[in-house]
């Protein structure tokens, strides 16, 4: 693998769990576990925002692995199960699979980060992960996740529905000799100088099986016990050095001497230094002019070198704990004389507001009192218009008596008028005989 020109060594190996413990024997299953095993290595020089594995098949159905070194906008090392032929599957598709992953803490699996879920994916969720580590854990020294610069990544896919095979215990415990495995390992390693950058492009090759990175992790106590047995065994030995020897050793001393305090802190050369004291502690000083006293006080000198270093280191954490402390006082001096701004500048539009309403103070009680008259006389039309309807509706009532009194009257004038031209006549024609 090339990742921004560095030719990164990538083991990659995948199996199918054949025997999962008495837990499944319990319950009746046979361990269709699917375990993938990824170690990448020059992990911390990797820029690329994400890596995707290689496909693999669980029970017909084909997944890949998602990381993101840096983080998924989030400040933890994230990994994803991923549908890997999402894009080509029917309409309205759906998988569903237990799955677990860890980064293996390689000074002791027991302390290993892991996380395990089971899920629906579909067309709307093809992928499905977790912020997994955070990075300043993960880029700790002290912790064994980023050992020699490759990190290791274990994930196990089970797409049973019936029961939750897959827990932190499951992948801490799993013993990597006694899995059979129904795949072959796969395995794809960069050819090149690992140390060096290059642009040149990076062969991959599919070794012998014999080639794989042996990744099963003794257990504590076993390394406890081993150790304390060989530190035993070698103060035990009374080997008696050379003068050569101790010459190599004093100049390993001498070198350590040139280096300042906290960069022999950091450095982790003091191991040497302490095996170097061990030589000095065990060699024949008869063949030399150094006097018991100076004898006596050069193997006293580990000692007080490695409180110096521990002093120094002290001392930087502490003024690094200060110029931290600084940063975040200018910082927050910063943002006090920012707001102090900002209120002086609300304060001001607040006068100018204040000023604004003052002068309309007096046009908006006009303004009301003009309202107010304006709602006396709509109410005076209202009682007015009231008053009239309430009439009207009455004489709407009596309306017919009007018209059928108005219709008598109509008739009464046409005959008191025929009357009266009857009379009229009669006195024309009477007029002159008379």
């Amino acid at each position: 693998m090339d990742v921004n020109g560095l030719i990164t060594k990538v083991t990659w190996k995948i199996e199918v769990l054949s025997d999962v413990g008495s837990t499944s024997k319990s319950m009746g299953l046979n361990g269709q576990v699917t375990k993938v095993t990824w170690r990448i290595e020059n992990f911390s020089s990797i820029k690329a925002k994400t890596l995707c594995s290689e496909n693999f098949t669980v029970d017909g159905s084909k997944w890949q692995l998602r990381i993101y070194p840096e983080g998924n906008n989030e400040d933890f090392l994230s990994i994803y199960l991923v549908v890997a032929d999402s894009a080509t599957l029917a309409s309205g598709w759906t998988r569903y699979a237990h799955y677990g992953f860890a980064v293996i803490d390689q000074f002791d699996r027991e302390n290993s980060k892991t996380l395990a879920s089971k899920k629906e994916f579909n067309a709307i969720r093809p992928s499905r992960g977790f912020n997994l580590l955070p990075l300043t854990e993960l880029h700790n020294p002290k912790r064994g996740y980023l050992l020699n610069d490759a990190c290791l990544v274990e994930a196990y896919v089970f797409t049973g529905r019936t029961v939750d095979m897959i827990s932190h215990e499951f992948i801490v415990k799993t013993d990597l000799d006694k899995r059979k495995t129904k795949e072959g390992d796969c395995v794809k390693a960069a050819i090149g100088n690992q140390k060096t950058t290059t642009t040149k492009p990076v062969e991959i090759i599919n070794p012998s099986p014999t080639l794989a990175i042996e990744l099963e992790q003794p257990a504590e106590a076993d390394m406890n016990t081993f150790f304390t047995s060989l530190e035993s065994e070698l103060s035990n030995s009374r080997i008696v050095y050379s003068k050569e020897e101790a010459k190599e050793a004093l100049a390993k001393i001498n070198e350590a001497l040139n280096m300042t305090p906290v960069d022999l802190n950091d450095s982790g050369k003091f191991c040497p230094l302490k095996q170097a004291f061990m030589i000095l502690a065990s060699f024949d000083g008869s063949s030399t002019t150094l006097t018991i006293k100076q004898m006596n006080e050069l193997l006293g000198l580990e000692e007080r070198l490695k409180e110096l270093t521990n002093r120094a280191a002290k001392a930087v954490q502490d003024k690094n704990q200060l110029t931290a402390k600084e940063s975040i006082k200018r910082t927050m001096t910063r943002s006090l004389e920012s707001s102090l701004i900002r209120y002086k500048e609300v304060e001001t539009e607040v006068k100018q507001v204040d000023q604004i309403l003052a002068a309309l103070h007096e046009e908006v009680v006009e303004a009301q009192k003009k309202r107010e008259k304006m709602l006396a006389e709509r109410n005076g039309i209202y009682k007015s218009c009231k008053e009239i309807k309430m009439k009207l509706d009455a004489l709407g009532k009596e309306w017919a008596v009007y018209e059928a009194t108005a219709r008598v009257g109509e008739e009464e004038e046409k005959s008191v008028e025929a009357e009266w031209g009857r009379i009229k006549d009669f006195i024309s024609s009477i007029n002159g005989k008379i």
